[in-house]
């Protein structure tokens, strides 16, 4: 049986994006443990030219969100990017995970097809449903939340590939 659009985007991200949040639990406990003030551990960064953990967490979650908007063909709402504490990043994980499962399979199955159109500041991206899904959309949350890991774990939080992974 061939899997669905649907299949293929809400549950994995819904999976992606729960598993996230349970490292950056182990980060917060990990924080309080050290007493390492939470907002150095948000600001904290692989390189100086990357983002910090709590954009890393931002644009995986403005990913998974906007994935499933634009294959629903539905505007794909705002949020102000505005997080201060582990708190905030997880209630802003908790809202787009009930986005997401607020998506029916009719409303995203057939969407292979349909025109996604990107304005970024480097230019406009055109895709159709399933590349923008499968080369664009999940590589992009994969690769945030894998950076949020590597940030935590470099800052010594205990952390495994099931973390990352998580149970099936």
């Amino acid at each position: 049986m061939p899997i669905s659009m649907y299949q293929t985007c809400v549950p994995v991200l819904v999976r992606a994006l729960t598993n996230l949040s349970g490292v950056l639990a182990k980060g917060a406990a990990h924080a309080a443990e050290k007493n390492i003030a939470p907002e150095v551990m948000l600001h904290t960064r692989i390189t100086p030219d990357m983002f910090p953990l709590a954009r890393q967490v931002q644009i995986a979650t403005d990913m998974a969100k906007g994935a499933a908007f634009r294959l629903a063909g539905q505007e794909v709402p705002k949020m102000d990017d505005n997080e201060s504490n582990f708190d905030d990043l997880q209630k802003r994980i908790a809202h787009v995970i009930d986005l997401l499962k607020g998506f029916k399979p009719e409303q995203i199955d057939g969407s292979e097809d349909r025109d996604i159109l990107l304005q970024m500041r480097t230019g406009d991206m055109h895709f159709r449903g399933q590349d923008y899904l499968l080369g664009f959309v999940l590589p992009n949350v994969y690769f945030h939340a894998t950076t949020a890991y590597a940030i935590l774990r470099g800052a010594g939080v205990t952390l495994g590939k099931m973390d990352f992974i998580g149970k099936p």
